[in-house]
This record gives C-alpha cells, sequence and structure tokens, in this order.
C-alpha cells in the first residue's frame, strides 16, 4: 500500500495542498520528510483520523462525514443510517461476558452466526491486538470495536454488531471507567469505516440514548432506539 504525498492526502482529506503542507509542518498530521518530499503512511493518517474523531464534537463530526461520503459515492450523508448497517439478530442484549476477552471473542462469534462475518477467529485476533495497541472504551461506557484495518475478506458486505452486558467490565476506559455497550464495526475499505466511525461517534451523543440502550428489554427495542436517534443526526 503506498504512502501519501502531499497531493495524494490534500485529495484524500478534500484539503488544499497547501493545507496539508501546512499541518505537517506544524506537526498536526503524523508525516516524515524523505528525499525533501512530505511522505505519510496511510496506517498512520487512519490512527491519526481515528484519534480525530474521538475528539470532535456534532459538528466536527458531520464534516467527517461528508469528507467521507464522498469518497463512499454510492451513499450521501443523507442516506446513510446506522440501522441501515445494524441488523437486529445482530445486537445482542445481554451480552454475557464478564471480561474483555469474552466480549471481543462472543460479539464476533454471535455475528459470524447471522452470517454477516465469515471469519470471527481472525476478526477477533485483530480486534484484540488493536485494543493492545490503543483502547476504544470511551468515557461513556462505550467501546467501538474493530481491527487496526479494513478487513473486507472477512465479510460479505460492511456490518455492524452491537452487545450490552448486564454490567460494566474494565476496557481500558479513560481513568479506569467500565464498559457495557459494546459496537463491533465490520468496514470493507477505509472510506467506510471512518464515516461509521463518525456516525456512531455523532449517535453515542444524543440525549438520553444510552441510558434508554441500558434500561430497554431486548434487541428489538435497541434497534428503535438507535433508529430514532439516527433520524435525529
Amino acid at each position: 500500500m503506498e504512502d501519501f504525498d502531499i497531493q495524494t492526502l490534500s485529495a484524500y482529506l478534500h484539503l488544499t495542498p497547501e493545507q496539508v503542507r501546512k499541518m505537517a509542518e506544524r506537526d498536526k498530521l503524523p508525516g516524515r520528510r524523505i528525499g525533501g518530499q512530505w511522505r505519510f503512511s496511510r496506517p498512520e493518517i487512519h490512527n491519526w483520523f481515528e484519534d480525530r474523531i474521538g475528539a470532535s464534537d456534532q459538528r466536527e463530526l458531520e464534516e467527517v462525514e461528508k469528507v467521507f461520503a464522498i469518497q463512499n459515492r454510492k451513499q450521501t450523508v443523507e442516506d446513510f443510517h446506522i440501522p441501515d448497517l445494524l441488523a437486529v439478530e445482530n445486537i445482542f442484549s445481554p451480552l454475557l461476558a464478564k471480561t474483555k476477552g469474552k466480549v471481543i471473542t462472543r460479539i464476533c462469534s454471535m455475528v459470524a452466526q447471522t452470517g454477516a462475518l465469515w471469519e470471527p477467529e481472525k476478526m477477533a485476533e485483530a480486534i484484540h491486538n488493536r485494543e493492545d495497541l490503543h483502547p476504544t472504551a470511551l468515557e461513556n461506557g462505550v467501546a467501538l470495536l474493530h481491527p487496526r484495518r479494513p478487513m473486507p475478506q472477512a465479510m460479505g458486505e460492511p456490518f455492524l454488531g452491537l452487545g450490552v452486558t448486564t454490567s460494566g467490565i474494565p476496557f481500558g476506559g479513560p481513568r479506569g471507567c467500565l464498559t457495557d455497550i459494546f459496537f463491533l464495526i465490520g468496514s470493507t475499505d477505509e472510506a467506510v469505516h471512518l464515516r461509521v466511525l463518525a456516525r456512531i461517534s455523532r449517535l453515542i451523543q444524543h440525549p438520553e440514548l444510552l441510558a434508554e440502550m441500558r434500561a430497554a428489554e431486548g434487541p428489538a427495542a435497541i434497534h428503535a432506539l438507535i433508529a430514532d436517534a439516527d433520524q435525529d443526526l
């Protein structure tokens, strides 16, 4: 996979080459000079964008979605909705797991049983590796499980899975906070992945949604709550 240069990264991020150059010179982008020319590793840019999404507010997240909607021309921001990727049968409440390892293994295994994921063991291993690198647990009790890179060979189409445990468990969250809501993100390419990540990040900022999900009785009720919240975005 080739690294980005100034021109290709500016096209990827929908910025001007001058904006990218200034960001790199000010250490706002992960890059390095090789032979006097800027080069940007695709995995590093991917991780940088993930971190940026995690620290963004609703307006910034909406802009992220627009960027990747342009790259994924099959859909626009307006016709992209989380419930389209999250089938009711891929919602597991309660998810019967009490450790980090069990959560990852079980949610991958259960999604595989519905046919959305073809290689649950490889996906679980990739998620473990991603979590070891940088935990995806957030302070609000949500974790966004995904591998470092999309795994198109492990699925037919992008999908989401969701597990809700009966109590919070240690998952590497900031300041030791516990986690009880787990989204599993299965993406076929980087643009899809980052767009889904931005959309979920907007969704879980919705007032009262997380509390309502925790109190909901069963997958159908949770799906309906998410569908309503998604329509408000």
